[in-house]
């Protein structure tokens, strides 16, 4: 203390507070300043983050089937800063959306029972057929590509005459 009262200005009083620092020594106040503004922004951001993301959690932790919606939201707020999705998340979350798929299972097994099908065998994929001209996403290959031809499997069409509803139109 001896150093610092032979650098004290004359006009100065002889007792100085504990916050102003000799010359050529740390600034305690300003390195605890510090730490604690360190540490108050890391903390605020870990708990920015956990808020954000509190819908997503209690969406997974409820094994709701609206999960990823509600994540994508989450995400959505975080960077927007639009708190709607937010809020929208957190409605979602604590929700139940009701299941419809198993009813809707459960009808189209009833009704292949019904059909004499096994289940699961009427879930049949319709074959896709070339366009006339070419022009359809997959041409036949054993037909070529501009032939117009139909694959043996094909459903017969009634024909259109569209010359002749175009005649009755104008009759009319």
């Amino acid at each position: 203390m001896a150093g610092a009262s032979e650098s004290i200005h004359p006009v100065a009083v002889e007792h100085l507070p504990m916050f102003i620092t000799p010359p050529g020594e740390t600034d305690v106040l300003m390195v605890a300043c510090a730490i604690i503004l360190a540490l108050s922004v890391f903390g605020f951001g870990v708990f920015f983050l956990r808020l954000h993301s509190l819908p997503e959690h209690l969406a997974h932790k409820g094994e709701k089937l609206q999960a990823e919606l509600v994540a994508v939201l989450c995400l959505v707020s975080l960077f927007t800063h639009m708190h709607i999705f937010w809020i929208i998340g957190l409605v979602l979350a604590l929700i139940e959306l009701p299941d419809f798929g198993t009813p809707l299972k459960r009808i189209a097994g009833s009704t292949e029972k019904l059909a004499g099908l096994e289940p699961g065998a009427g879930d049949v994929e319709v074959p896709r057929h070339a366009a006339p001209h070419g022009h359809g996403e997959q041409a036949d290959e054993s037909h070529g590509p501009d032939t117009g031809a139909k694959p043996a499997d094909a459903i017969p069409l009634p024909a259109r005459d569209v010359a002749a509803k175009q005649r009755e139109r104008a009759h009319a």
